[in-house]
């Protein structure tokens, strides 16, 4: 039998397989997986406590395995179903994504969850203004900001099958589709009594200075901070962070510098009484971008999003 055959074969077993399987126990599934605990996940599904220990009993007999086994007065997942609990929600949110498309999209009258993948800096730069245009658009729509990791950027094309998007600027991903939404430029943050800094910055000061960095792996930097070991500067690490908004506490009352976007460096800089200073060297521009999965090209709910999002990058762009 060639290869063709047996990959036919594969895919009309799994076809049938789908026919007999019932979807409603993948959203039983998920809710037992999250709570643990049977009248928890009732009440999540908005059914009855033996609707969901009859689903469980299906649940246990098609995967051969107990998924929820009773430790003292508690249950604890199966291996297997600790597995299970990684896959269940991207799953169940790619099927509602199916039954969400409609030729006739309306903003207006959508009830839906937005998941967007994103910095700290970006959820506070961009993030009040989409939930404003949310709000004004689509009412129905909830915004759902989730903190990055390198480890979604370094899987990127995996992250996006559960998600609406990646908040991040270019210079991280390729091969990926993408909206361009605005651009931003680095600044540098010192404290006020630092006296080893008068009223501006030297690229000696930079390889002089201890730093505050963010994240510091080989595929997680700021192309800023790449761009100065290609002048010859290599930063001094002191700190490292795993969001940008700390940066600026843990250079007060320090001889530390970061790396800041100024959009960000002007929002919290007075809180934390830091001073803002120009790069001494001439920094390539952050240029932030919504990045998303090819199967959301024609989405008419993604197409809208999309276009929301440009016009939030607008209105931060604005002077």
């Amino acid at each position: 039998m060639s290869a063709i055959q047996t990959a036919y074969g594969d895919a009309v077993t799994a076809d049938r397989l789908l026919v007999n399987l019932d979807l409603n126990l993948l959203v039983t599934l998920d809710a037992l997986l999250r709570e643990r605990n049977v009248t928890r996940a009732a009440e999540q599904v908005g059914t009855s406590q033996p609707a969901v220990s009859a689903a469980l009993a299906r649940l246990r007999r098609y995967f051969g395995d107990e998924l929820l086994h009773r430790i003292g007065n508690r249950y604890e997942l199966t291996p297997l179903a600790i597995q299970l609990a990684a896959r269940t929600p991207p799953a169940l949110a790619s099927v509602r994504r199916v039954f969400d498309v409609s030729t006739d999209f309306d903003p207006a009258t959508v009830e839906r969850e937005l998941t967007i993948v994103t910095s700290d800096y970006a959820a506070t730069v961009l993030g009040p203004i989409v939930a404003g245009l949310l709000s004004r658009q689509g009412p129905g729509v909830r915004l759902r900001l989730v903190q990055t990791t390198p480890e979604a950027v370094d899987h990127a094309a995996d992250t996006l099958r559960s998600v609406d998007g990646i908040l991040l600027p270019h210079g991280f991903l390729t091969d990926t589709p993408h909206t361009d939404l605005y651009e931003d430029r680095w600044v540098c943050l010192v404290a006020p009594e630092n006296d080893l800094v008068g009223d501006e910055l030297t690229l000696a000061h930079l390889g002089e200075l201890p730093w505050v960095v963010l994240f510091h792996r080989p595929t997680a930097f700021a192309p800023a901070a790449q761009q100065l070991r290609m002048l010859g500067v290599e930063p001094r690490i002191d700190v490292v962070v795993d969001g940008f908004l700390q940066m600026p506490f843990l250079v007060a009352g320090s001889q530390r510098v970061a790396l800041l976007q100024e959009h960000l460096a002007r929002r919290i800089a007075p809180a934390a009484g830091v001073r803002v200073l120009p790069c001494p060297f001439d920094a390539v521009p952050v240029a932030e971008a919504f990045w998303w999965h090819p199967m959301y090209r024609a989405d008419p709910f993604h197409t809208w999003v999309r276009d929301l999002l440009v016009e939030a990058g607008r209105q931060v762009a604005m002077p």
